[in-house]
């Protein structure tokens, strides 16, 4: 929507919220088990709810590594915010854990690629640096949550924000042009 609205282009680019997670993923942090209490998943669930959209609540931390190098494979095919939109719904809609291949097969299959081609390509380490080099890019801009929106190499948004959010933001950066 806001893409066609505004005439501006969104490109997701990886983050390590918590590089320490392990390929196996671990426990929730106490920190994210305390903001479930104070209403955070309900403000995420009600705002999937007016898109039409479900909200799954994860028990787990995943390892988002392969996942970010699977979305650099459909990237580069041309697949990836189609890629991204399957795996955010696999993850924040199903609850299903993206640190696992058969996930991100089912992913890359739904919107047309080669899922055991990718997985191979990842698996080789093809991507590995890119993808590195684009989370050390992010904590150099500083950010420091997901997911944050870079408008203009200029402008941060960071959090799951409400529509409205956008474009007011877009209509404050047109005007001041």
């Amino acid at each position: 929507m806001l893409e066609k609205e505004y005439d501006v282009e969104v490109d997701w680019r990886p983050f390590y919220l918590r590089p320490d997670t392990p390929p196996e993923g671990m426990e929730l942090p106490e920190y994210v088990k305390q903001a479930r209490l104070n209403g955070s998943e309900q403000r995420l669930e009600r705002m999937a709810a007016g898109y039409g959209m479900k909200f799954a609540s994860v028990e787990r931390l995943f390892n988002t590594r392969l996942a970010h190098e699977a979305t650099e494979h459909a990237r580069r095919l041309g697949y990836g915010k189609e890629f991204h939109r399957v795996v955010f719904r696999k993850v924040y809609g199903e609850g299903q854990d993206i640190s696992d291949w058969v996930v991100l097969r089912a992913a890359a299959d739904e919107v047309g690629l080669d899922g055991q081609a990718m997985q191979q390509s990842v698996e080789s380490g093809l991507y590995t640096r890119e993808v590195a080099e684009q989370v050390q890019t992010a904590y150099q801009i500083g950010v420091t949550g997901v997911p944050t929106y870079v408008i203009n190499h200029k402008y941060a948004l960071v959090g799951a924000q409400p529509y409205e959010v956008f474009k007011n933001t877009l209509a404050k950066i047109l005007k001041e042009r």
